[in-house]
């Protein structure tokens, strides 16, 4: 497991061999433990906004011992089919998984980009520049990755941040709707039925996942138990 502290270490020493100036979005229970949410996470995920920077980020992984590691049995199998799965690397208890440009069908947005909840600088040689991304969007993608332990982080959020807004997690899970990723509204509608017995969530919004998923409630259930089955059995925490 990987502590705040060790996160820090380790986010210098890379900054330190980097040959170029990166710039990447923390979510899942790494920008948890920048919130103070969490005291460790097995692994950390990071969201690239090119593939290029995702490259560099992972050749100074490789260099430092850490070895790639296959997704296999960590998300569902109808989600590593998409492009922009995330590849891994790991090193003892440690694991990265690196994404860019998308979390699977889900778009680096643009208020993604412009309403972050902090900035984090680690300077070597060159500038490993670390996003943490508002607790609404944390929740959004533990919502589409899916993975054991997400549901459980996704209490932990609603329950400590105080200010966690409803309307701006779905403003933003239908933007992500109508921008391509088919499975936002479903993965949202999911977790937000699940949750209801954690935390009060006003029907209102439940009402307008459904109008921009066409209006119909029964038919966005019965796609999502098509489509999305349960997270994978025996995935590590995030």
């Amino acid at each position: 497991m990987i502590t705040y502290g060790d996160q820090a270490e380790l986010f210098t020493l890379i900054g330190k061999r980097l040959r170029e100036d990166i710039t990447c979005w923390a979510f899942g229970g790494t920008a948890m433990m920048f919130y103070g949410f969490k005291d460790d996470t097995k692994d950390i995920d990071l969201l690239f906004e090119d593939e290029k920077s995702r490259e560099a980020f992972m050749t100074v992984l490789k260099e430092m011992g850490f070895e790639e590691f296959s997704p296999l049995g960590i998300y569902i199998p109808e989600k590593l089919r998409d492009r922009h799965k995330p590849l891994m690397l790991q090193k003892g208890g440690a694991r990265f998984d690196l994404f860019f440009g998308k979390i699977f069908r889900t778009l680096l947005s643009p208020r993604m980009k412009e309403d972050k909840y902090a900035v984090h600088d680690f300077k070597g040689n060159r500038l490993f520049r670390v996003n943490v991304l508002r607790t609404e969007h944390i929740v959004l993608l533990k919502s589409v990755t899916s993975r054991d332990k997400d549901f459980e982080d996704i209490v932990t959020i609603v329950r400590k941040d105080k200010h966690f807004d409803w309307q701006h997690l779905v403003n933003e899970a239908v933007w992500q709707h109508e921008h391509g990723d088919s499975w936002a509204l479903l993965d949202i509608e999911k977790m937000m039925r699940e949750l209801k017995q954690y935390a009060l969530i006003e029907k209102k919004y439940f009402d307008q996942i459904y109008a921009a998923h066409g209006g119909d409630k029964g038919a966005t259930k019965a796609q999502k138990g098509k489509k999305r089955p349960g997270g994978a059995k025996g995935a590590e925490k995030a």
